[in-house]
Formats: C-alpha cells, sequence, structure tokens
C-alpha cells in the first residue's frame, strides 16, 4: 500500500514539474508557469483590498467615512 502510495505522489511530482517547466519559447514560461502568475496577482488583488478594508474599519471606529461615495 505504501509502494502505491509513493509511486502516486511520485508520478504526480513528475508531471507537475513537466507543466512548470515547459517553454515554447516565448519568455512566458509554460501553462504551470503562467497560471502561477495570475495566481500571484489574485492574492496581491485580494490582500490590497483587505488592507483598504481594515484602513476603512478603522476610519469607521473613528468616526471617519473613507468611502468614495461621500467624497
Amino acid at each position: 500500500m505504501s509502494r502505491r502510495l509513493a509511486s502516486l505522489a511520485l508520478a504526480a511530482a513528475l508531471f507537475a514539474t513537466a507543466g512548470c517547466s515547459r517553454d515554447d519559447g516565448s519568455g512566458k514560461g509554460g501553462p504551470g508557469e503562467r497560471a502561477g502568475r495570475q495566481v500571484d496577482r489574485a492574492l496581491d488583488k485580494a490582500g490590497q483590498a483587505v488592507e483598504k478594508a481594515g484602513r476603512d474599519m478603522q476610519g469607521a471606529s473613528k468616526g471617519q467615512d473613507t468611502s468614495k461615495e461621500s467624497k
């Protein structure tokens, strides 16, 4: 059983590595690398939104209106 699990894990790692290292010569990387960049961008945007929400909450707790509608 553990031999099967180890073989399955090795196969999954090899397929994942092959998907990430493929390069079409354009300098953009393989499909895994492109997907990783998209995930990074999405997480950056989500982090910025969370930070803004935190600032808005701090402002609201101090009685300040930081929304765009009021400006």
